[in-house]
């Protein structure tokens, strides 16, 4: 399978489909989360297109690339937010991130179970996560010139299953980029008339899916430790213990 590289990814994104495609994507995001103050954002796979919204209101916001991807300078000209990270072992701390966008990423892992495994290690419990993923019945799954055609394609239910199976609970569902796969300007030009109208009347044929969950901790299974069962009249003696009795003291005179 072939990964395509950061700087793949920032030349697309620079051009004029690109900045189409972000436009279209980070006003769905947006939709779903407006930006907080005082949370830590964190993008994964290659996510800088959609973290700059977030970015004056968090309290950090950075990214970690894989190293099948490699890495350039983000944001330009400024100081660098971008770390190289394996998946597998991402470079952040235990319980450390609010929210996390992952983006060309799930659809290039040989192993995204443990992937994820690890995403989970690094979020606070009941923090968010979004994970944009081309739609395998989206006609931009075919265009492989474009990013979005490239890697493994998925379906809205194999994901949430997906999710389900490793611990998350799937919140929301939308998908963005409902215009045709074409480099067409004309096209381009067209692309949120098409996004207002693919919303309603074609929604399953949108180029990606952008899918909302949350990190959630359950209660350890098992039996329990076994207490023993007590009388009443053990409770009663529990309850209404006898009164010591207050020592005599003497003196020296007697």
């Amino acid at each position: 399978m072939r990964y395509p590289t950061a700087y793949d990814l920032k030349s697309f994104y620079n051009g004029i489909t690109g900045r189409v495609i972000r436009s279209l994507i980070r006003a769905r995001v947006l939709e779903l989360w407006s930006p907080e103050k005082h949370l830590r954002y964190v993008g994964v796979g290659y996510a800088p297109p959609y973290m700059k919204p977030f970015m004056d209101e968090a309290e950090r916001s950075f990214c970690v690339m894989s190293p099948n991807l490699g890495v350039h300078q983000w944001p330009e000209n400024e100081k660098n937010l971008v770390s190289l990270g394996d998946e597998h072992a991402l470079p952040l701390e235990t319980n450390s991130v609010d929210r996390m966008i992952v983006c060309h990423h799930l659809e290039f892992l040989d192993h995204p179970e443990e992937a994820f495994e690890e995403m989970y290690r690094v979020l606070k419990s009941t923090s968010k996560i979004i994970i944009i993923v081309p739609n395998r019945m989206g006609l931009w799954s075919r265009a492989d010139w474009s990013p979005l055609g490239q890697g493994q394609p998925y379906s809205a239910k194999q994901i949430e299953t997906f999710l389900k199976e490793n611990l998350f609970v799937h919140e929301r569902t939308c998908q963005a980029i409902f215009t045709p796969a074409y480099q067409n300007p004309l096209w381009l030009r067209m692309a949120f008339i098409f996004e207002k109208i693919g919303r309603f009347v074609y929604p399953a044929l949108g180029g990606v899916h952008i899918i909302e969950a949350s990190k959630q901790l359950y209660a350890t299974k098992g039996r329990g430790t076994p207490a023993p069962i007590t009388s009443s009249a053990q409770v009663k003696k529990a309850l209404n213990p006898k009164p010591v009795p207050t020592p005599k003291v003497f003196s020296r005179d007697n």
